[in-house]
């Protein structure tokens, strides 16, 4: 942690943009876990991470479900971010599950990403 306010979520750690994000969809690299889908992309120029979250209405025609699942990804993200060591990776995180899941359950699916990530990342060096 380099700062106390390392364990925030800052504008600029949030992926938008329509041309960012359409980039990352494009040329990212696509994997999953059991309740989540992810996209990645690294070797971006910028000094952090950035990243954003889907959670398709196809799954929960309600906003409120939405909105919830959403926050509870984002703080698993913001907790755990210190996984990924460098900048310049954009990650999307797309909710693929038909029911609402708790916390502890997402949280450990995060930090499987973004190991993941982490290590795939590291081996392209």
């Amino acid at each position: 942690m380099d700062s106390p306010l390392a364990n925030t979520l800052s504008k600029e750690e949030r992926l938008c943009g329509k041309t960012s994000i359409s980039a990352l969809v494009s040329d990212g690299k696509w994997a999953g876990t059991a309740h989540l889908k992810y996209c990645w992309a690294a070797g971006r120029p910028l000094p952090v991470n950035r990243m954003m979250v889907s959670v398709p209405k196809k799954f929960f025609k309600r906003a409120v479900k939405r909105n919830l699942l959403k926050r509870r990804i984002r703080e698993a993200y913001r907790l755990n971010k210190h996984i990924l060591k460098d900048g310049g990776n954009d990650i999307l995180f797309s909710y693929n599950c038909k029911e609402v899941l708790d916390f502890k359950t997402l949280e450990a699916e995060v930090i499987t990403i973004l190991s993941r990530i982490a290590k795939l990342s590291a081996s392209d060096k």
